[in-house]
């Protein structure tokens, strides 16, 4: 199943770009908000060096991980601004300058990770991209796996009811309200860099990633349990500026997008692999990791998928589209 995204193998590079002079290039600020160790960062690397390399040079990209330029909406903005050239954001945070695209970050409205590769291929997505782009000018340039979405606390999570009125830390995306609204959670937005202090200090109860975000993060020394929910399965976008498209040539536009979806297609592989190994991991950690019943949890957020007092932004049309992207038939 993950050889049918693989689409190279080379290894990530370690600088960002070849020696040039630098009268000869055209410098280039990508920003995003994950660390310096994980595979989107480390593939925006391979990927600024693979831009130089197909371009005699011609664009060097700098990469600043972990929010060094700032946080998600931050960046979002200086993207609009034009003082950033290209980022990485999540579909829920694209979602707010065009809402059909959030509908993949709606609880349980993948089936299961065939779902999602259906959706990455599909003409769905690319007619969300291009309704992103009418929207922002922003170009879309790729869509990397971020993985599925877990519970963490300091107690167990086995069923919907052991969230209501807990303090859960969500992204600062408004789609991410549908989830704690269906458990009956309060809904706590912090930015991503402030989210290990505030699980320390007790500002929060719990918040929920990705096994490989809450590895790299180190969220698992500040929460004793991770309850595999996999109530959201996530995505980034890869995007570049409305400025930084309209000065590219059509050749570089080419370079610039086989080059991008090639690092998202890779990144994937990479977060797709690690989320079978880590709940083992975290195990050896000394952390509990239990499978709660999803069930139950699916149950209650599949309702509010199409409610927009709930979040929905998306015509039922799309919704029933997305549903029947890679559905058996018999």
């Amino acid at each position: 199943m993950l050889r049918r995204f693989i689409l190279g193998t080379a290894l990530a590079a370690t600088s960002l770009a070849v020696a040039m002079p630098a009268e000869a290039q055209t410098r280039l600020r990508f920003a995003h908000v994950y660390e310096s160790n994980e595979p989107y960062h480390t593939e925006a690397l391979w990927a600024a060096e693979e831009i130089a390399r197909r371009t005699n040079g011609r664009f060097r990209i700098e990469v600043f991980p972990a929010s060094a330029l700032g946080n998600e909406p931050a960046i979002n903005e200086a993207l609009t601004l034009g003082t950033i050239d290209m980022i990485y954001t999540g579909t829920a945070f694209a979602g707010s300058r065009y809402r059909p695209i959030a509908i993949s970050n709606a609880p349980f409205v993948f089936r299961d990770f065939d779902h999602w590769l259906a959706y990455r291929d599909s003409d769905l997505f690319k007619e969300f991209a291009q309704g992103y782009q009418r929207a922002t000018q922003h170009q879309i340039l790729g869509l990397t796996y971020y993985g599925a979405r877990h519970v963490t606390s300091n107690r167990p999570i086995m069923k919907p009811e052991d969230m209501r009125g807990m303090k859960l830390r969500v992204p600062q995306a408004p789609l991410f309200l549908m989830f704690t609204r269906s458990v009956g959670a309060n809904a706590t937005p912090i930015a991503f860099a402030e989210v290990y202090l505030a699980l320390q200090n007790g500002t929060v109860d719990g918040q929920e990633n990705p096994l490989p975000t809450i590895q790299a993060k180190k969220f698992f020394e500040v929460q004793s349990h991770i309850s595999l929910t996999g109530h959201i399965v996530d995505q980034l976008v890869t995007v570049a500026s409305a400025s930084l498209w309209r000065r590219l040539s059509a050749a570089d536009k080419a370079v610039f997008e086989e080059v991008w979806k090639e690092a998202a297609a890779r990144a994937t592989f990479a977060i797709r692999t690690s989320e079978a190994t880590l709940p083992d991991w975290f195990r050896a950690q000394g952390r509990t990791v239990t499978v709660p019943d999803v069930a139950a949890f699916r149950a209650v957020a599949q309702p509010l998928h199409n409610d927009a007092q709930a979040g929905a932004g998306w015509t039922r049309q799309q919704y029933d589209r997305f549903q029947a992207l890679g559905a058996r038939t018999n």
